[in-house]
Formats: C-alpha cells, structure tokens, sequence
C-alpha cells in the first residue's frame, strides 16, 4: 500500500504551512485530487489509501486535523476515526457518498466536525477544513468516550452534519441544501442549528429502529 507527503508551498521557502492534514480514501483518484487541491492551498498534506496506514501515519506525524473516507477495505473510515480520537485525540471530516440514517447516526456519535458528500469539490472542501481546523483550535476539541446512542457530542456543529443528509436525500448541492435547511428552520420559527439537531435526531431515531 503506498503512502505519499505533498508539502504545502514546495520551492517556496517563504510560505508557511496552514498546518498538517492526513488524507485517507481508498480511490486513488480522489486521493490525489485532494492533495494537490490542499497542498495549493497552502497545507501540508499526508495521504493514506488504507486505514492501517492511516493510523501509522497519524501516531507519526500527528495531523492537526483528518479527512477519511467511510467505506474502505480492511479498516473502515469509522474504525480509524475511533483510534484517531481515542489515542491520538486527532479531530476528523468524514468523506462519503453514502448518508443514511446508520452512517449518519454513527457520523453523528463519533463525533466528527464535519460531513462531506462524493462527490467532491476542492472549492468546497478547503473552507470546509479551514473552518474545522478553526473550531478545533478555539474548542480545543477533546475526543470523548463514545456516548450513549441517544446522546450527541456537544461540541459538534450539527448543521454540516444536516447539510450532508439534505445533500444526499434530495441530491442538492452544498448551498441548495443549506437554503432548504434555513428555510425548514424558518417555517418552525427557530434556528437554523436547532432544526439541524431536529434533523440529526429523526435520522438516529430511524437508525435505532431500523430492523
């Protein structure tokens, strides 16, 4: 299984790095799109196809932040998830296609920063990790126990976890997705972070019931 280093500003010396990022999907395509498009950037970026390199590379170089793929050979995006938060207290974005009522319900109680849907857009992934990398910083994110599946990590912003489920189920873009969920929120009267907990909670509660 190979493993590659992109160095955010290569043969400018001048430019610092926006910080470390591990990549991790199985699909050498996405893989290598995701490099480059955060080594331009201005990250440097660590990358793994598997899930066994993925935490070798993470305990090595410690990432201030991962993005992972869900579904995998061998190790499972969830089952890197797991380590990084449990033994190296590594904050993480899920990278899927897939977002059921499951995969969000376990989205949700890992407690990832974020959720992006394949396919993928650097456009929208660089905000994306700019913005995780901002709350982990001012959060100081600890990686919890796993709760209790009826509970939710507190320090997860639920509303690109909802723009995820909207992305998927209606096949809309990020920010068609985003006017539906502020719009759902407008017809209750309340927040948009609060419609997106409601959200989050019927697709746990269809997970929990699901046979």
């Amino acid at each position: 299984m190979t493993r590659m280093v992109g160095t955010a500003g290569k043969g400018e010396g001048s430019k610092r790095s926006k910080g470390t990022i591990l990549v991790v999907d199985d699909d050498r395509l996405v893989l290598a799109t995701l490099v480059h498009g955060l080594t331009q950037a201005g990250y440097e970026v660590i990358d793994a196809d598997n899930g066994d390199d993925a935490i070798l590379l993470a305990r090595e170089h410690r990432p201030a932040l991962a993005l992972l793929d869900i579904r995998m050979e061998g190790k499972s995006g969830f089952d890197v998830a797991r380590m990084l938060r449990d033994a190296y207290r590594i904050p993480f974005v899920f990278l899927s296609a897939f977002a059921d009522e499951a995969t969000m319900a376990e989205v949700q109680r890992l407690g990832a920063l974020a959720y992006l849907v394949k396919p993928l857009d650097i456009g929208q992934i660089v905000p994306t990790v700019a913005a995780a990398l901002a709350r982990s910083s001012a959060e100081s994110v600890t990686p919890l126990a796993p709760a209790a599946p009826a509970a939710a990590d507190p320090t997860v912003d639920p509303v690109p976890l909802a723009i995820g489920v909207l992305m998927h189920r209606h096949a809309l873009a990020r920010a068609a997705a985003l006017q539906r969920l502020e719009r759902m929120a407008a017809q209750q009267g309340i927040g948009v972070a609060e419609q997106a907990e409601r959200l989050l909670g019927a697709v746990e509660e269809l997970a929990r019931s699901a046979p």
